[in-house]
């Protein structure tokens, strides 16, 4: 029996991978992914000057990172916390009224459920359309079954408004199941594929000037450079001053020595993210998180930098 116990768990312990895997190669799934992000993209155009202020703060530009997984949370949250008073109210041997209590309170957990699911379905699209290949598709698929499993879960709020209880407890029983299951697909696209995770890569923690190059090979683009094992990338962001950064995007690790600089703005050579020069800070997603920067100057036609200096 032990061995059969274990077998039974290797085998789910792979079909997890299998399904992604299976996913991922299914490259028919790319023709209406790019042609729903070209509608996406003509959507945001259509914002005008509000395009950037309104794309920052679904990237999550003003939290530091995307604000898609804390939004996941809470749809998380309220839906377990429905699906759990739907047992209780289902418990024999209740009164009347702490049924009627159990089931206001579990249609109250559902309306926030569906709230937060339709912000996360709106921040996690404004996030996957920047994704490629595998994970794109896993993406899509993603959000199709979330998309479901929300229309269950209002479908299961109206019959609960009108009186028909039992049918909305399925409802939402089987919508939390498809949840869970988009959730696995989710959480792989974040753990393994780091969509979502800071990539900007290891920090220098140098705080003694090192020279590095000389000023003269600056050309105008950040140029990559090595100190200590970490790559940096420096450049010229106006005349007579350099700055260094971190060597990789924050956002899916694009090099930052194929960007450029562009009125006192460094810009990520695959999805355009804005960084001020003056600080990493994000100026445009869909980058979240900053861009390292360290300190750097001219000493005798030679550029140095180091990392701050942490006051104690």
């Amino acid at each position: 029996m032990v061995d059969r116990t274990r077998g039974a768990g290797v085998r789910l312990r792979e079909l997890g991978p299998r399904v992604l895997s299976a996913i991922g190669r299914q490259e028919w799934l790319d023709r209406p992914s790019y042609r729903f992000e070209h509608l996406l993209s003509f959507g945001y155009n259509g914002l005008g000057g509000a395009r950037n202020t309104v794309m920052n703060a679904l990237h999550g530009v003003w939290l530091g990172h995307p604000v898609h997984p804390p939004l996941a949370s809470l749809t998380s949250g309220a839906l377990g916390t429905t699906v759990a008073l739907d047992a209780l109210s289902l418990l024999p041997g209740q009164r009347p009224s702490e049924v009627r209590d159990a089931s206001r309170f579990a249609t109250r957990a559902l309306g926030v459920g569906i709230l937060a699911s339709i912000g996360s379905a709106i921040t996690g699209t404004t996030d996957w359309q920047h994704t490629h290949s595998e994970d794109r598709r896993v993406g899509l698929v993603h959000g199709l079954v979330n998309l479901a499993a929300t229309a269950l879960y209002a479908q299961s709020w109206r019959d609960r408004r009108h009186g028909r209880h039992g049918r909305g407890i399925g409802l939402t029983a089987l919508g939390y199941a498809i949840t869970l299951g988009g959730s696995y697909l989710g959480g792989a696209l974040v753990f393994e594929s780091g969509v979502g995770i800071d990539q900007s890569g290891e920090r220098l923690r140098t705080t003694e000037w090192t020279p590095v190059l000389p000023a003269a090979s600056l050309n105008g683009k950040p140029v990559r450079v090595e100190v200590d094992g970490v790559g940096l990338v420096v450049c010229q962001t106006n005349p007579g001053q350099v700055s260094a950064f971190g060597e990789f995007c924050p956002h899916l690790a694009a090099p930052m020595s194929d960007g450029w600089v562009d009125r006192g703005r460094v810009v990520c050579p695959w999805h355009g993210s804005w960084f001020a020069a003056e600080s990493g800070e994000v100026l445009r997603g869909p980058a979240a998180a900053p861009l390292p920067r360290y300190e750097a100057r001219l000493v005798d036609g030679m550029v140095e930098v180091r990392a701050e200096e942490v006051a104690k």
